[in-house]
């Protein structure tokens, strides 16, 4: 075991480089309109993605379960999860490209913090060998790459409309951002919905009730109810521009505080995975 640990921390920090090599190289292109370096960073995130999961894939089998239990297989997952998606998602809708200079930067964040974390071996209790907490965890993981995409492109709104610069020119208009930032907070609302739901009826089965109003429950609930919120005042209100724009940042800080802050208020079985 003590092997498996040092070689998933040594490619774990391997896919950190890459991945931070991939954020300077699409960063300098985005800035300063080189096609070239953003094109190869979209390769070198693809590379760093390989070796993230080859790290991923070891641990699996190390420990015997996947990787949604310890703080440390969270975050690693989630960047995972959150790179495989934009890069599907860049592929066919290249317009959104724009949104890697936020998401490569996070993926070598989250994948950095889960080293730190120091990854620990779990034993998988009865109660957690289920598809549905799979789904569970799972959705809520790909529900970020979309949130990330909104909340770049909510940010480039809002400094397109405020400032004036050459990258700043070269990224799509202000409407087809605050479109794109519209779908993709839909995206978002449908996977954190899932989870949610996905989540109840893990719990239905493993404590016979779908609901215990612990923290992450509550600020996971409220979180989908602002998303939801967002999306009515959209579609309804004509809730666009800079006021989407801002809310939507809100929505993002509140969906950090279910997924990383409210495990570390009181006991419950979401604080497992923050000891």
């Amino acid at each position: 075991m003590t092997n498996d640990f040092i070689l998933v921390t040594a490619i774990h920090w391997a896919a950190v480089v890459i991945y931070v090599v991939a954020a300077v190289a699409n960063t300098w292109g985005v800035v300063f309109s080189k096609e070239r370096p953003e094109r190869i960073s979209y390769r070198i995130a693809g590379a760093g993605l390989v070796v993230h999961g080859v790290a991923l894939g070891i641990w699996w089998r190390a420990v015997g379960h996947g990787p949604y239990i310890t703080r440390h297989e969270v975050l690693s997952s989630m960047a995972f999860m959150m790179v495989a998606f934009f890069l599907v998602a860049a592929r066919s809708l290249p317009r959104i490209r724009p949104a890697s200079i936020l998401v490569f930067p996070a993926a070598f964040l989250f994948v950095a913090l889960s080293i730190f974390m120091s990854p620990t071996v779990a034993k998988l209790p009865p109660t957690l060998r289920s598809i549905w907490l799979v789904l569970h965890v799972s959705f809520y993981k790909i529900a970020l790459a979309p949130m990330l995409v909104t909340l770049a492109f909510s940010i480039f709104y809002l400094l397109k409309r405020r400032k004036s610069a050459p990258w700043l020119d070269r990224l799509p208009d202000p409407e087809t951002m605050d479109l794109l930032a519209g779908r993709f907070a839909g995206f978002g609302f449908v996977f954190w919905g899932i989870g949610m739901l996905a989540g109840s009826i893990w719990a239905y089965q493993s404590w016979g009730r779908f609901w215990a109003w612990d923290p992450i429950e509550t600020w996971s609930l409220i979180t989908w109810i602002a998303f939801g919120i967002h999306l009515h005042l959209r579609r309804f209100f004509r809730f666009t521009g800079e006021k989407s724009a801002f809310f939507f940042i809100f929505c993002f800080t509140l969906s950090l505080m279910a997924l990383f802050f409210t495990p570390l208020i009181g006991a419950s079985i979401h604080s497992e995975y923050f000891k």
